[in-house]
């Protein structure tokens, strides 16, 4: 008891801001997972692979002397080919979303070890003309990070609000809704499942890119675990804020935008854990129970809502 009464509340409270970059950093990669499990309805695991590519191939290049804005171009150049390959492999070769999905993962370790030459590459957080940086949060000027990043996550679902109204996202939300009947009206499914993998790995990596940055440093390992703290985000965000979306006319800018919500709240519950002295080798055990709870509150709500209808 001892030790919960000698926990300092401003330690918690100076975590926040950091937590509040990481989730909206986080938020990005969540975003790709949404596409793939709730649009496409597609359990992609290249996850885990695609976002520590993303961040290798941006610190390599900033090594090399690029900028470090131009760097994450190709880093979600470098998560699209991912997710290119697990599309190919499940619609061309006809392996089963999961098992392209694991495959493509599992080779992406190598790849990343080939990009990067050694288990981890560094940048120093003191590299000019970070997008972002763990050093910002604590700077004179840490308000206008914030405020630019929280605007480049507004403007990414700007974007993939005005993609997903297109005719290719709808053919897209047509083929993660019922593939048979979008082949019925005509619609590729096989392209659209590709196109969709691409776009989801694409915002992973990117995700990967900043992070690398925001840390100074990317690692083979980066990306473990990735897929649980994405659906995480997603899972957080439907749970608290689906009944707020309900009904508007642009409910599916709400819910992207919910995502990052739901990425800041995963990881201000991570610090609080931490906080309560809990050891970071539970951490992934923790991460697997917030998954698991939130999955299962919208089932147990509408079995309970049935067992009260049944009673009437």
């Amino acid at each position: 008891m001892t030790g919960y009464l000698a926990l300092d509340p401003m330690a918690l409270l100076r975590a926040l801001p950091g937590n509040v970059a990481q989730g909206l950093i986080w938020g990005i990669m969540a975003l790709g997972v949404y596409i793939t499990f709730r649009i496409l309805d597609f359990a992609d695991l290249t996850v885990d692979g695609s976002l520590a590519t993303g961040g290798a191939v941006a610190v390599m290049l900033i090594q090399g002397g690029m900028n470090p804005a131009l760097s994450l171009l190709f880093a979600f150049l470098a998560g699209m080919a991912a997710g290119f390959v697990t599309g190919f492999l499940h619609t061309a070769l006809g392996i089963p979303g999961i098992l392209a999905s694991i495959l493509t993962q599992i080779s992406l370790y190598s790849v990343n070890l080939g990009i990067m030459g050694k288990a981890n590459q560094s940048i120093g957080l003191g590299q000019k003309n970070l997008v972002a940086s763990s050093r910002y949060v604590t700077a004179d000027d840490s308000v206008f990070f914030f405020i630019k990043l929280v605007l480049g996550c507004l403007i990414l679902v700007a974007v993939v609000y005005w993609l997903f109204g297109t005719e290719l996202g709808s053919s897209i939300r047509a083929t993660g809704c019922n593939s048979q009947m979008a082949r019925a009206q005509g619609i590729n499914t096989n392209f659209t499942k590709v196109i969709a993998l691409m776009i989801s790995n694409g915002l992973v990596g990117l995700c990967g890119g900043i992070y690398a940055q925001y840390q100074g440093s990317a690692d083979v390992n980066a990306g473990r675990g990735a897929i649980v703290i994405g659906l995480a985000a997603v899972i957080i965000s439907e749970v608290i804020f689906a009944k707020l979306c309900a009904g508007k006319k642009i409910a599916f800018a709400y819910t992207l935008s919910a995502v990052f919500v739901g990425a800041i709240l995963y990881f201000v519950a991570y610090t609080l854990v931490l906080w309560l002295g809990v050891k970071s080798d539970y951490m992934k055990l923790f991460s697997a129970f917030v998954v698991a709870v939130f999955l299962a509150i919208p089932y147990l709500k509408g079995k309970y809502a049935m067992k009260k209808r049944r009673a009437k």
